[in-house]
C-alpha cells in the first residue's frame, strides 16, 4: 500500500498559495488563512466586512489521479454581510485552475467543488455535495448541468470534525466519501457551463478535466482544516485492489 503524503505540515502554510478575490495570487492582506493549533483556519478577525472577498488557499502542485483525505469543522459565526447561502458553507476545490491563472477580481476558480455544509436549525443539509463553477459532469451517464447536486450524507451539526475523502481518477471517475462512506459518484468531469463569467477566456472553452490544483475555501463562515493527506494514484487508476484497500481496509488508526 502506498504511503500517504501530508500536504499540510501542521506548523505553517509552506507549499500553499492564497488567492483572494480583489487581490493578486500570493496576497492575503487580512491574514484570512493561518495556522492555529495544528490546523489551517479561515478567520475574519481582520475584516470590517466580508464584501464578497471570496478566497481560496491552493496547494502548489497539480494532481491527476489520487485519494485526498482531510478533516474539517465549522467554528464561530458567519460574517454579518456574508451571503445567506454561505452560512456554515465551505469546501475543497479540485481539478482546479492554478491561483496564478485566476484574474484579480475572479471569485471562484474553474474547478470541481466538494461542498461542505454544516447543520443549521435542524435543517437537513448533507455535506460533500458537488458544485461546478465553470464545469459539468456526468451522473448516471447523463450530462449534469445544474450548479450543485446533493450527496446522500447525513447532516453534521455544531463544531464536530468531519472526515471528507475524494477519489479522483483523472477525467474518468470521481467519488465523494464522508467518514469512509461513499455519498456521491460521477464521471467525465469537464470544463463548460455557468459561473465562470469572470474567468479568463481559455478556461471557458469546453475540455476534459484531467488534472488540476486543490484549494481550501473561504466563503464568510469560519472553518478549520487538518490531517490533509493525498495518495498518488497516477498510473494506477485500474488497480482496483489497491484503491479498495485505500478506501475500505484502513481504519481510523491509520488516518
Amino acid at each position: 500500500m502506498p504511503e500517504g503524503r501530508e500536504l499540510f505540515n501542521g506548523r505553517d502554510l509552506e507549499g500553499w498559495t492564497p488567492k483572494i478575490s480583489g487581490q493578486h495570487a500570493g496576497t492575503d492582506s487580512l491574514n484570512t488563512f493561518r495556522v492555529e493549533d495544528g490546523s489551517i483556519v479561515v478567520s475574519y478577525d481582520n475584516y470590517d466586512s466580508f464584501d464578497n472577498q471570496f478566497g481560496h488557499l491552493f496547494y502548489n502542485e497539480p494532481f491527476t489521479s489520487y485519494l485526498l483525505e482531510l478533516e474539517y469543522r465549522f467554528t464561530g459565526e458567519q460574517m454579518a454581510d456574508g451571503e445567506p447561502w454561505a452560512n456554515r458553507n465551505s469546501g475543497v476545490m479540485y481539478h482546479s485552475q492554478s491561483p496564478q491563472s485566476m484574474l484579480k477580481e475572479q471569485a471562484f476558480p474553474v474547478s470541481l467543488e466538494g461542498q461542505f455544509l454544516g447543520g443549521v436549525n435542524e435543517e437537513n443539509r448533507p455535506t460533500m455535495n458537488l458544485c461546478t463553477p465553470g464545469t459539468h459532469v456526468f451522473i448516471a451517464d447523463t450530462l449534469f448541468t445544474p450548479h450543485c447536486v446533493n450527496s446522500s450524507s447525513e447532516t453534521y451539526f455544531d463544531d464536530q470534525w468531519v472526515r471528507a475523502s475524494f477519489l479522483v481518477l483523472g477525467d474518468s471517475l470521481v467519488q465523494h466519501f464522508v467518514n469512509h462512506e461513499k455519498v456521491l459518484e460521477f464521471t467525465k468531469p469537464q470544463r463548460g457551463g455557468e459561473l465562470a463569467e469572470d474567468a479568463a477566456a481559455e478556461f471557458k472553452k469546453p475540455a476534459p478535466l484531467k488534472d488540476g490544483y486543490i484549494a481550501l475555501q473561504s466563503e464568510s463562515h469560519p472553518v478549520a482544516f487538518r490531517k490533509i493527506k493525498i495518495f498518488d494514484l497516477e498510473g494506477r487508476e485500474n488497480d482496483t485492489e489497491l484503491i479498495e484497500s485505500l478506501l475500505f481496509l484502513r481504519d481510523s488508526s491509520n488516518d
